[in-house]
């Protein structure tokens, strides 16, 4: 007699929470949409593990996918103006430098002004943990970032900053020949600006006239240290996408907010790859289309090109279900069986 071994309802429960363990954790999607060369830089937090790669060159049209780990925290930051030595590597960044003389950072964060993303994933106990992100220019500005969040649960709103600050930039806060703009605390280092000293509490540091230009441009990132109420966003279980220099000027239903006038390895894809190994550091001459009125604007990403990308943790668990159904299917066509002896 060959009596067949049927699965149960709770064998086929655990798998479906062993694809759930196993996949939990963020990926990110970084996309260049700027015309130019961007070099992401990526940093863990103390106690988080790093990414497969802490910075790397994304050509425009390129984009790259990398995964964290469960309740990874961090930062990302775009680098512009980069010379990178196409043998060992090293070199430098106009912008957004990240100090280790290295494409990598290997654990240095941005020198500012920087604009950063800035995530904390999975924070409280079990596997859907609740994900806390936000774009800030408290460091400063240097590229237009765009936060959008894919396939989870919550509010999971787009955020950052999209307008061109560069062009509009003071020219007591100017970087350089306008590169990037400083924020007050970096350019004059008060403790009022810098919301330190006896300005240390939300109680006695307030927006300053440079934190509220930033904010009126950019009304969902952070402009000084205590912008957190308008600033920080929430989702659970989602993936990201972070892109550089969002093109579209016509927000999706999930931009849509009170705001909306101001107020294993990582697979790099790339589109045009320009020779040399040394780029344009970001904006130019403003062009004959552009308007500096409309820069200051929010026009956030619509985020058609995230939906092509597809997420390796959501294949993952595809794969595991379509195996998990044909070991039944086999075991059910007496294909594996056992013998009493």
């Amino acid at each position: 007699m060959h009596p067949k071994f049927i699965p149960s309802t709770l064998y086929i429960t655990c798998i479906c929470l062993v694809a759930v363990s196993v996949c939990r954790g963020a990926s990110f999607t970084l996309i260049n949409k700027c015309e130019f060369t961007v070099w992401p830089g990526i940093l863990a937090n103390a106690g988080s593990s790093p990414l497969e790669s802490t910075g790397f060159e994304l050509a425009p049209g390129g984009s790259r996918f990398l995964r964290s780990s469960q309740s990874w925290s961090g930062r990302f930051w775009g680098r512009s103006g980069c010379t990178f030595d196409p043998v060992n590597g090293q070199g430098s960044c106009l912008t957004g430098d990240c100090g280790s003389g290295n494409i990598e950072c290997n654990g240095a964060g941005a020198q500012p002004p920087a604009t950063l993303a800035e995530f904390t994933v999975g924070s409280g106990s079990g596997t859907a943990g609740q994900d806390f992100y936000d774009v800030s220019l408290v460091d400063g500005y240097n590229l237009p970032m765009v936060v959008d969040a894919r396939g989870g649960s919550g509010p999971c709103l787009s955020t950052g900053c999209s307008a061109d600050l560069n062009r509009a930039c003071p020219s007591e806060l100017r970087d350089g020949s306008g590169e990037a703009c400083k924020s007050a605390c970096e350019a004059f280092g008060s403790p009022e600006y810098c919301c330190s000293g006896a300005y240390a509490s939300p109680d006695t540091c307030k927006p300053s006239v440079y934190s509220e230009m930033f904010k009126a441009a950019c009304p969902k990132s952070y402009s000084y240290a205590y912008d957190d109420a308008t600033s920080t966003f929430t989702c659970t279980g989602a993936d990201y996408t972070i892109t550089f220099c969002p093109s579209s000027l016509f927000p999706s239903k999930k931009h849509a907010t009170p705001y909306a006038s101001p107020t294993g390895l990582g697979t790099t894809t790339t589109g045009t790859v320009s020779s040399g190994t040394e780029a344009s550091s970001g904006y130019g001459p403003p062009s004959e289309e552009s308007n500096p009125l409309f820069s200051w604007l929010p026009h956030f990403d619509a985020g058609n090109a995230s939906k092509a990308l597809s997420s390796d943790r959501d294949f993952l668990m595809l794969r595991l279900c379509v195996l998990s159904i044909v070991y039944i299917i086999l075991l059910e066509s007496n294909l594996f069986t056992y013998v009493k002896r």
